[in-house]
Protein backbone atom coordinates (compact mmCIF):
# COMPACT_ATOMS: atom_id res chain seq x y z
CA UNK A 1 0.00 0.00 0.00
CA UNK A 2 2.83 2.40 0.75
CA UNK A 3 4.05 2.07 -2.85
CA UNK A 4 0.63 2.48 -4.48
CA UNK A 5 1.10 6.10 -5.58
CA UNK A 6 4.39 5.30 -7.31
CA UNK A 7 2.86 2.15 -8.85
CA UNK A 8 -0.03 4.17 -10.31
CA UNK A 9 2.33 6.80 -11.73
CA UNK A 10 4.45 4.17 -13.51
CA UNK A 11 1.50 2.08 -14.62
CA UNK A 12 -0.63 4.92 -16.00
CA UNK A 13 2.36 6.24 -17.98
CA UNK A 14 3.15 2.76 -19.35
CA UNK A 15 -0.47 2.20 -20.40
CA UNK A 16 -0.72 5.64 -22.05
CA UNK A 17 2.48 5.01 -23.98
CA UNK A 18 1.29 1.58 -25.18
CA UNK A 19 -2.07 3.04 -26.25
CA UNK A 20 -0.36 5.87 -28.16
CA UNK A 21 1.93 3.41 -29.95
CA UNK A 22 -1.15 1.51 -31.16
CA UNK A 23 -3.12 4.69 -31.99
CA UNK A 24 -5.76 3.75 -29.43
CA UNK A 25 -7.64 6.63 -27.83
CA UNK A 26 -8.11 6.81 -24.07
CA UNK A 27 -11.85 7.05 -23.42
CA UNK A 28 -12.04 8.02 -19.77
CA UNK A 29 -10.20 8.71 -16.55
CA UNK A 30 -7.64 6.35 -15.03
CA UNK A 31 -8.97 3.60 -12.82
CA UNK A 32 -7.81 0.94 -10.41
CA UNK A 33 -9.54 -2.45 -10.12
CA UNK A 34 -9.01 -3.99 -6.68
CA UNK A 35 -9.25 -7.73 -6.15
CA UNK A 36 -10.07 -7.96 -2.45
CA UNK A 37 -10.15 -5.23 0.16
CA UNK A 38 -6.77 -3.49 0.43
CA UNK A 39 -4.86 -4.02 3.66
CA UNK A 40 -1.08 -3.68 3.97
CA UNK A 41 -0.89 -5.34 0.55
CA UNK A 42 -3.21 -5.14 -2.42
CA UNK A 43 -3.96 -7.02 -5.64
CA UNK A 44 -4.73 -4.28 -8.14
CA UNK A 45 -4.95 -3.65 -11.88
CA UNK A 46 -4.64 -0.10 -13.18
CA UNK A 47 -5.38 1.43 -16.55
CA UNK A 48 -7.74 3.49 -18.68
CA UNK A 49 -10.94 2.85 -20.59
CA UNK A 50 -10.14 2.87 -24.31
CA UNK A 51 -11.93 3.40 -27.60
CA UNK A 52 -10.77 0.81 -30.10
CA UNK A 53 -8.87 -2.43 -30.10
CA UNK A 54 -5.79 -2.78 -27.97
CA UNK A 55 -3.39 -5.67 -28.33
CA UNK A 56 -1.38 -6.55 -25.26
CA UNK A 57 2.34 -5.82 -25.09
CA UNK A 58 5.07 -7.28 -22.94
CA UNK A 59 4.23 -4.67 -20.27
CA UNK A 60 0.47 -4.09 -20.71
CA UNK A 61 -2.43 -6.52 -21.01
CA UNK A 62 -5.94 -5.85 -22.26
CA UNK A 63 -8.59 -6.33 -19.58
CA UNK A 64 -12.20 -5.33 -18.97
CA UNK A 65 -14.12 -4.14 -15.97
CA UNK A 66 -16.85 -6.62 -15.08
CA UNK A 67 -20.45 -5.92 -16.04
CA UNK A 68 -22.41 -6.23 -12.81
CA UNK A 69 -24.88 -4.58 -10.47
CA UNK A 70 -23.00 -2.17 -8.25
CA UNK A 71 -23.32 0.74 -5.87
CA UNK A 72 -21.46 3.92 -6.74
CA UNK A 73 -20.45 6.94 -4.72
CA UNK A 74 -18.50 10.10 -5.40
CA UNK A 75 -15.70 10.63 -2.91
CA UNK A 76 -14.31 14.13 -2.44
CA UNK A 77 -11.06 14.42 -0.55
CA UNK A 78 -7.74 12.70 -0.15
CA UNK A 79 -7.26 9.04 -0.96
CA UNK A 80 -6.45 8.44 2.70
CA UNK A 81 -10.12 9.01 3.57
CA UNK A 82 -11.61 6.65 0.94
CA UNK A 83 -12.42 4.12 3.67
CA UNK A 84 -15.21 6.46 4.83
CA UNK A 85 -16.87 6.28 1.41
CA UNK A 86 -16.46 2.51 1.27
CA UNK A 87 -18.02 2.28 4.74
CA UNK A 88 -21.04 4.30 3.62
CA UNK A 89 -21.51 2.09 0.55
CA UNK A 90 -21.22 -1.05 2.68
CA UNK A 91 -23.82 0.26 5.16
CA UNK A 92 -26.22 1.02 2.30
CA UNK A 93 -25.76 -2.46 0.82
CA UNK A 94 -26.34 -4.10 4.19
CA UNK A 95 -29.45 -1.95 4.77
CA UNK A 96 -30.82 -3.31 1.49
CA UNK A 97 -29.92 -6.89 2.41
CA UNK A 98 -27.09 -7.12 -0.13
CA UNK A 99 -23.53 -8.38 0.19
CA UNK A 100 -20.58 -6.45 -1.24
CA UNK A 101 -18.34 -8.20 -3.74
CA UNK A 102 -14.66 -8.69 -2.96
CA UNK A 103 -13.85 -6.74 -6.13
CA UNK A 104 -14.22 -2.97 -6.47
CA UNK A 105 -12.82 -0.15 -8.58
CA UNK A 106 -12.14 3.55 -8.48
CA UNK A 107 -12.05 6.16 -11.24
CA UNK A 108 -9.65 9.01 -10.45
CA UNK A 109 -11.40 12.13 -11.74
CA UNK A 110 -8.81 14.57 -10.42
CA UNK A 111 -5.13 14.72 -11.26
CA UNK A 112 -3.05 15.46 -8.15
CA UNK A 113 -0.37 16.79 -10.51
CA UNK A 114 -2.65 19.62 -11.62
CA UNK A 115 -4.79 19.95 -8.46
CA UNK A 116 -2.48 19.96 -5.44
CA UNK A 117 -5.33 20.49 -2.92
CA UNK A 118 -6.46 16.99 -1.85
CA UNK A 119 -9.73 18.37 -0.44
CA UNK A 120 -10.80 18.98 -4.06
CA UNK A 121 -9.90 15.53 -5.44
CA UNK A 122 -12.81 13.49 -6.82
CA UNK A 123 -12.85 9.70 -6.98
CA UNK A 124 -15.79 7.68 -8.30
CA UNK A 125 -16.03 4.49 -6.23
CA UNK A 126 -17.81 1.48 -7.75
CA UNK A 127 -18.50 -1.52 -5.49
CA UNK A 128 -20.36 -4.44 -7.06
CA UNK A 129 -22.89 -6.55 -5.25
CA UNK A 130 -21.83 -10.18 -4.68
Amino acid sequence: MNELTAFFGRTFETVMTAAREQNVQLAGPPFALYHGMPTQTVDVEAGFPIAGDFHGTSDVVASALPETDAFEAMHQGSYDSLSTTYGAIQQRMEAEGLTPSDTMWEFYLSDPGTEPDPTKWLTRVVWPVA
